[in-house]
């Protein structure tokens, strides 16, 4: 069947999902843990969101997650490697039909980490593009339901806008 994009208004319980396993996470990454931060779409009160927590998580030594695949298993996740991401570990609980949580793991520094705490930060404090995304969102859904890497790639001009608004 395949996985389909389903989007939903904004659940005020994925802010306790996401404290619940940042808990679950912090006692796994401890020994190389910096900072754990709830990104994504579920992150921005406002608006529609496909029902997946997204985590990221930044590490002293992004290679030393290595050592936490099993634990990261235990817990439910597969590794994915970088997964397209140079610098990146990433992580994804559940099926490959049905998906409850991505982690994104960075070594400290690594550019992507402002990149995602900006572009949340960003929609959280400004409403009218936060709508604006919130709205692009539901209409690709609907468009590319059948088809999760297009619903993301015609995001992807959006998104670019809204990281260049952040940085300034």
């Amino acid at each position: 069947m395949g996985r389909k994009v389903i989007v939903i208004p904004h659940d005020p319980s994925w802010i306790e999902q996401y404290e619940t396993e940042a808990a679950r996470l912090t006692a796994v990454f401890q020994p190389i843990l910096v900072s754990i931060h709830h990104i994504g779409s579920t992150a921005i009160p406002s608006i529609k969101a496909k029902p997946i927590i997204d985590i990221l998580i930044v590490v002293e030594d992004v290679t030393a997650v290595n050592n936490l695949i099993e634990p990261m298993a235990q817990l439910g996740y597969l590794s994915k490697g970088e997964n397209g991401i140079l610098g990146r570990h990433y992580f994804r609980k559940g099926s490959d039909e049905h998906h409850t949580h991505h982690i994104h793991v960075y070594a400290e520094g690594h550019s992507e980490i402002a990149r995602h705490l900006n572009f949340r930060d960003y929609l959280r404090q400004h409403p009218e593009d936060a709508a604006a995304y919130s709205q692009l969102k539901e209409r690709l859904a609907q468009t590319h339901y059948s088809d999760p890497p297009m619903y993301s790639s015609c995001k992807s001009t959006f998104i670019q806008r809204i990281d260049l608004k952040a940085r300034q």
